[in-house]
């Protein structure tokens, strides 16, 4: 197919493929969210947030396609407030002829989603989901729970946490284990299931949006939950969909560019108060 055919169809069948938009929690709103499916595609660039300086970036390097992993549109929306952030993304991305599709849930519960993407930068082999979805399908789900290569020490793993995360910092509730080798992850807020990795035999749960009384609980019991930022737990799938998608489209000898964004970092920086009490 020559490039030139690719059209934001095209893409929405690869994605449906890669992250079946059917498997999408009933409250989500994924797919095409701004354009038409028979719009051209001549670049994409993938992303987590839809944001106006994401669209800045994609105009900058020739992208017309913007896939980001947070639907820029929920159904709660009533009105495109154009002095409001959604309402002037949605503005600006008409105005410039940007498309712009969601994989939210849906690319939360396939194998080789958002947490197993994490868990690829940890070591963890032998994943499985956390939370089954499908009784029909076991491999569908939230989180994962595996095995490292090799087993480490807790500082040691918080240290590899991390570096993966990109964090000065982490937040960890409950005791630091003295050795970490099964270790459970949920990318974005997985709060509800730290009693599941826990049932699972993990020495720790990675997630971000802790609860406070799954804190609580962890510090009660002596199970280490770690909370590592919604946008440093989920932004490794960018990476991973992108390399996906370009595998799927040189498949069909369609080479486009599929870019990743550079200039979308954690909205949360860490302010060292110098307070170690």
């Amino acid at each position: 197919m020559p490039s030139s055919d690719i059209t934001t169809e095209s893409i929405l069948k690869l994605l449906d493929a890669l992250a079946p938009f059917a498997l999408a929690e009933a409250w989500d709103n994924v797919g095409l969210l701004v354009g038409a499916p028979g719009n051209p595609v001549t670049g994409i660039l993938i992303g987590l947030d839809p944001t106006a300086a994401l669209l800045d970036e994609a105009l900058a390097r020739g992208a017309n396609l913007v896939i980001t992993h947070h639907p820029l549109i929920f159904p709660s929306l009533k009105a495109i407030r154009t002095d409001q952030p959604t309402g002037a993304v949605i503005a600006k991305a008409l105005a410039n002829s940007i498309t712009i599709i969601a994989c939210h849930t849906n690319l939360d519960v396939v194998p080789h989603g958002v947490s197993h993407a994490l868990s690829q930068h940890l070591g963890m082999t032998g994943t499985v989901p956390l939370k089954v979805e499908r009784g029909d399908a076991p491999e569908i789900g939230f989180g994962a729970v595996g095995t490292l290569s090799e087993p480490v020490s807790g500082v040691d793993f918080l240290a590899r946490l991390g570096r993966a995360l990109n964090l000065p910092a982490i937040a960890v509730a409950g005791a630091i284990p003295d050795v970490v080798e099964r270790v459970a992850v949920c990318g974005g807020s997985g709060s509800d299931l730290a009693m599941a990795a826990r049932a699972q035999g993990a020495q720790v749960f990675v997630s971000a949006e802790v609860k406070h009384h799954i804190a609580r609980w962890a510090e009660e019991i002596g199970f280490c939950v770690i909370d590592g930022g919604h946008f440093a737990t989920e932004a490794r799938i960018c990476e991973a969909l992108a390399s996906m998608l370009r595998a799927q489209l040189a498949s069909q000898g369609v080479f486009i560019p599929v870019l990743m964004a550079e200039q979308q970092n954690n909205p949360f920086s860490f302010f060292i108060t110098g307070n170690d009490q």
